[in-house]
């Protein structure tokens, strides 16, 4: 098939959802082409991946540059000139309205196109007075709809009061990528030379993350233990975390290492991996950080409860209950025992549930289904 891949090109889990399936659908054999404003960050090369980047016009008479209907006029061309057979547009929000265009466009072709919610285009985004209508059309014009978590399923459908039907598929782990390397090969020592455990935070530091619950939560462990903390991500708040931690005495024990191209390599050094959030969609750094085998500390919020496995893969704490997650982080850094079933059970998990290549079969059967007219979709 030859597929076109649209996403938001930042750092966050839906283009990186993207991006991930995309590189697996091309490793399958699929020609895969990415229309985006830029490349995606964690686009890699492949023979069969192709990447053409959405020019924006800017004239004095825009205000705000109308990027959406670049966009379609962008993916309407490749299309057209690359007879790609299907679209698959993640986010909401331009992207799905984008694709219903390019389909009223395409008079002399059938191309249909599938939309994947994620999280904020349903919570936060799509769901602004400004953006409802336009959001809910869009998502109910769609050829299939999927979403990442049956908790999104439920929000999405309660939100914008849907009527079509929404299949669940889950977000997928590259585990050939995401896999325990020796931590002596990836530069434990620099961060804990002292054999300090490692605490590790990824995400794109937006305020639905709590990191300051973070900086709090790792001060409570740094008062019973030696320890270490990663920031890893960049964000509005990543500035005020850095105070808090100066702030706190804690600051020479938390290193801000930005954005990361391999935060593979990171989470092989890590111990626990903390994610208090607001709510997460499904969680996508608490899957890779167990296929790490990273136990995880994570909010009992949103689709978390899909991703992590209480007891098993990690602890589940309610939002915002720092004394409690700190308390469940200090029992697995003191015991080995403990640490070491869990992060062999997250790696067990996400391999049986998650792997790549069984979440991108699922969306090869929503294609081919699509492309042969079935009506169930």
């Amino acid at each position: 098939m030859r597929i076109g891949i649209t996403c938001h090109h930042t750092f966050g889990g839906s283009g990186t959802v993207a991006t991930e399936l995309g590189m697996e659908l091309a490793r399958r054999g699929h020609e895969v082409h990415f229309i985006t404003f830029e490349k995606p960050y964690r686009l890699q090369f492949d023979p069969n991946i192709y990447f053409h980047q959405v020019p924006v016009m800017h004239y004095p008479l825009f205000e705000n540059t109308p990027a959406s209907l670049s966009l379609a006029v962008k993916m309407h061309e490749v299309v057209c000139n690359d007879k790609l057979d299907i679209l698959h547009v993640h986010y909401a929000i331009p992207h799905a309205t984008a694709a219903y265009l390019v389909r009223q466009m395409c008079t002399r072709v059938r191309v249909p196109y599938v939309t994947t919610l994620h999280g904020t285009d349903i919570t936060l985004v799509g769901n602004d007075p400004s953006y409802h209508t336009i959001t809910k059309f869009s998502i109910e014009q769609s050829n299939a709809v999927t979403c990442v978590s049956q908790w999104l399923k439920d929000e999405s459908i309660a939100r914008f009061d849907i009527q079509r039907s929404i299949q669940v598929i889950h977000n997928p782990v590259d585990i050939d990528r995401f896999q325990r390397r020796e931590p002596t090969c990836c530069g434990r020592e620099r961060y804990a030379p002292n054999g300090e455990p490692i605490l590790i935070h990824i995400s794109n530091f937006r305020p639905v993350k709590r990191i300051d619950d973070i900086i709090h939560i790792f001060h409570g462990v740094r008062k019973q233990m030696p320890a270490k903390l990663l920031m890893v991500g960049d964000g509005p708040l990543r500035n005020p975390a850095q105070q808090l931690a100066r702030d706190l005495g804690i600051d020479e024990d938390v290193t801000f290492l930005g954005t990361q191209d391999h935060v593979e390599t990171l989470l092989s050094i890590a111990d626990l991996c903390l994610l208090p959030s607001e709510y997460e969609s499904f969680g996508l750094a608490a899957l890779e950080a167990n296929a790490c085998e990273v136990p995880v500390i994570a909010s009992h919020a949103g689709g978390l409860p899909e991703a992590v496995g209480h007891g098993e893969t990690g602890y589940l704490c309610p939002m915002g209950d720092i004394e409690s997650m700190t308390a469940r982080a200090l029992e697995i850094l003191r015991d080995p025992v403990l640490h070491d079933r869990m992060g062999k059970a997250g790696a067990e998990r996400a391999r049986r549930l998650f792997a790549a290549d069984q979440i991108t079969a699922q969306y090869e059967r929503l294609y081919e289904g699509l492309l042969n007219g079935d009506p169930g979709l």
